[in-house]
């Protein structure tokens, strides 16, 4: 887990695309993927760093680099939510209330998805890996939770690493 080292007081996982892509080194490459005879003639993979954290996510999968930006932003903000731990309850606070519950889903594809992977790691790592203070904050259960978790392998790998090193077993 890295710690920022940015003049904004707006965590990174919440700022708009334009106030990121500033953050960021981006580059335009060629990769594999879609295009038949006309792949590999144009440089439509977008690779982009984040340059305060060093966090990077690449797009490649679509034809148009306009939408693996697109791709490439959202990724970059999952890593970040994942990697970087930065006070994010301020955004997440008037999201309970639309996303928590007892039902507590949110869509990968939602914008404001990272913003809550962010404050759900926030909370169960603060608390070794326990998910009770991120339940009870979003209005739900443990279990729902951990469903929320699961849907990115990465942070439950991460809580996983926190519960290892406080003595509790995996979460599945």
């Amino acid at each position: 887990m890295s710690q920022p080292s940015r003049s904004s007081s707006i965590p990174a996982v919440a700022l708009d695309e334009q106030a990121l892509i500033q953050e960021c080194e981006v580059k335009f490459t060629r990769r594999g993927g879609p295009g038949g005879q006309h792949r590999n003639k144009v440089s439509s993979a977008v690779v982009l760093k984040h340059r305060p954290t060093g966090v990077t996510a690449e797009a490649s999968e679509r034809r148009s680099q306009a939408e693996n930006r697109s791709v490439a932003i959202a990724r970059l903000r999952v890593e970040l939510a994942i990697q970087v731990r930065e006070e994010v309850e301020e955004f997440a606070a008037p999201l309970v209330r639309q996303y928590g519950g007892s039902q507590f889903r949110v869509a990968i594809g939602n914008e404001v998805y990272p913003v809550i992977l962010a404050d759900v790691l926030n909370r169960t790592l603060a608390n070794e890996g326990d998910v009770a203070a991120a339940a009870e904050f979003w209005s739900t259960t443990a279990s729902q939770v951990v469903r929320f978790l699961r849907q990115e392998p990465q942070a439950l790998s991460v809580v996983n690493q926190a519960r290892q090193q406080a003595g509790r077993h995996r979460l599945k």
